[in-house]
């Protein structure tokens, strides 16, 4: 699924739609081999939320998907946690081996809020979303069940600005739980050293790797790498 602004009488509307890519980890070439080979990450409803009420329609196909291509891992994102049983297969159980579940929060309030949530749900694979980061924030206390932390900025044409200050402590905060962090993105504004840098979507992804302050730790699976994220 995915969603996109419109203008209708000259006034920007949200559409929710079947994305393009809504089945291409089934798509075959001519000698009948799965154009996206085992072992990739594939983001499920990138742009928008996997659990929002507008994709109800079409989420029972995509756990169909996810059930039949065992082989790759599927990364899900959401910011409405609390729908999580109205959205999850019927043979879900304690989750799906191949599926990494991603919580999002954007500042202290909604970590305080979302995250005790989702820490007591059954889930093999999970992670936090820090994406839009709109301030410093302090989840450590949440953090011994969650395999990887995730960082980013807001990326709009109005998108508030992410704070580089605000991602070593972060960053500290997995180390001393032994959960990854991996730095996505910068976000189309940018602050860093005193100085504001605008960027455009791809430039945001290199230049989060330039900066390098991803940490992996020695005992994790490692589930969702830099390489894998974007």
């Amino acid at each position: 699924m995915c969603q996109r602004s419109v203008k209708k009488k000259g006034v920007e509307e949200l559409v929710f739609e079947k994305s393009k890519q809504y089945g291409a980890p089934l798509d075959k070439n001519k000698n009948g081999e799965y154009k996206i080979p085992g072992g990739k990450l594939v983001s499920v409803a990138n742009n928008s939320d996997f659990f929002l009420p507008e994709a109800d329609k079409w989420r029972e196909g995509i756990w169909k998907i996810i059930r039949e291509r065992k082989d790759l891992m599927f990364l899900v994102r959401t910011r409405r946690i609390e729908r999580f049983y109205d959205c999850i297969p019927d043979d879900w159980q304690m989750g799906y081996d191949n599926v990494i579940v991603a919580c999002a929060v954007e500042d202290q309030k909604t970590a305080d809020e979302r995250l005790p949530i989702f820490l007591e749900l059954p889930i093999k694979h999970k992670a936090v979303l820090c994406a839009p980061l709109l301030e410093l924030i302090n989840i450590e206390s949440y953090l011994d069940t969650i395999e990887t932390v995730i960082a980013g900025g807001e990326a709009a044409k109005n998108a508030r600005p992410l704070d580089f200050e605000w991602l070593p402590d972060i960053r500290w905060q997995c180390i001393n739980t032994n959960t990854d962090f991996i730095f996505g993105r910068c976000g189309t504004h940018f602050l860093k050293d005193g100085r504001m840098y605008n960027m455009g979507v791809k430039e945001q992804t290199d230049h989060a790797r330039k900066i390098n302050i991803d940490y992996y730790s020695a005992t994790g699976e490692h589930n969702l790498t830099t390489a894998q994220y974007g």
